[in-house]
């Protein structure tokens, strides 16, 4: 049988882990001293190792990037999704101004309307409703002055209204 001589390998990596806290924690307090000779010895030892590890940058650059790159695809996400809901608002106020378009074109073709030259024609602002339940009336703005007859009919933007029932002479008739 092989006799086991001496274990030396854990004596020894107690000692090297021993050694490498102090160095580290010595390298901790020299990087905390806030002195110029501590900075210019900072700033060489920056200078000198840094550039060495720019192999160990190079995937660590790459990782940043594709971070900030996922970071700007979600903000474009977000920014797609608003604007997909604000294309929807925009489609309700297209179908009201559609309705609205037509409703203009209809009363357009009704202020329009061609009427037979032997017949006239005389608008009025009315001034007074004065209507019940079972009976409307209105004072209008005209009257005889502006060739007003009893009896004619009234119409307005959508049709036949009623008729005159009484002209005034200072300008006044009364309908419906």
């Amino acid at each position: 049988m092989a006799r086991k001589g001496p274990d030396f390998a854990s004596p020894v990596r107690r000692i090297l882990v021993s050694l490498l806290v102090i160095v580290l924690l010595a390298a901790f307090l020299f990087w905390k001293i806030d002195s110029p000779r501590a900075e210019r010895m900072r700033a060489a030892f920056v200078d000198r190792f840094v550039p060495g590890f720019e192999w160990v940058l190079l995937p660590l650059t790459k990782v940043s990037n594709m971070v900030a790159g996922y970071q700007s695809y979600a903000r474009l996400y977000d920014q797609n999704q608003e604007l997909r809901r604000e294309l929807q608002k925009m489609s309700a106020w297209k179908e009201a101004a559609v309705q609205l378009e037509q409703e203009n074109a209809k009363l357009l073709a009704q202020n329009n309307v061609r009427i037979d030259p032997a017949l006239t024609s005389v608008s009025g602002v009315v001034l007074t409703d004065s209507g019940t339940a079972f009976r409307q009336s209105v004072l209008l703005n005209v009257g005889a002055r502006d060739g007003i007859v009893d009896g004619w009919a009234t119409m307005d933007g959508l049709g036949l209204v009623g008729r005159i029932s009484g002209v005034g002479k200072p300008r006044a008739a009364s309908c419906c």
